[in-house]
């Protein structure tokens, strides 16, 4: 029985995984479009700053005094923080292969864009190499997994010779 319930964990983490290639892609998208958006964002700002003799820092601390100003100063450090973060985590995977990414997956941190990204995402079946890799991957962990789990819940109820 722990064998069929062990594949059967394999089999639901080979499904799983084999698709993490497909997503990573559509991820990779998304996340160039934001940072390609949160730049224009920020070179506009840091223009209108150095325009008017400020680094960024100061032009963010001038702002302020209504709660209009407030907001806007606090939407705007928001912007920058999240185009600095998602900058640096594309130039991280840009250019990386599916697996590559899979050992980077915690880059995958933007909760915006991952759940706009899996709420457009449609499994396929995996035929790259990547994608066949990444179910083994999953099959492996998935039978490990589910074995552990099992092989510790039975324990008690083994007889010892």
């Amino acid at each position: 029985m722990i064998r069929i319930l062990s594949m059967a964990g394999g089999i639901a983490g080979a499904m799983a995984l084999s698709q993490f290639p497909e997503f990573s892609q559509q991820y990779m998208q998304r996340l160039s479009g934001a940072v390609d958006e949160l730049r224009a964002v920020t070179a506009a700002f840091d223009l209108t700053a150095s325009l008017s003799g400020l680094e960024r820092d100061e032009a963010l601390a001038k702002i302020g005094g209504s709660q209009f100003e407030d907001d806007l100063r606090k939407n705007m450090s928001a912007s920058i923080t999240r185009y600095e973060r998602l900058n640096a985590d594309y130039n991280i995977l840009a250019g990386t292969e599916p697996l590559a990414r899979l050992a980077s997956a915690w880059r995958f941190r933007d909760v915006e864009l991952a759940s706009r990204t899996w709420d457009d995402f449609r499994p396929a079946v995996p035929v790259t190499s990547d994608g066949l890799i990444c179910a083994g991957i999953g099959y492996g962990g998935g039978w490990l997994v589910v074995s552990l789990i099992l092989g510790l819940a039975m324990r008690p109820f083994r007889r010892f010779a």
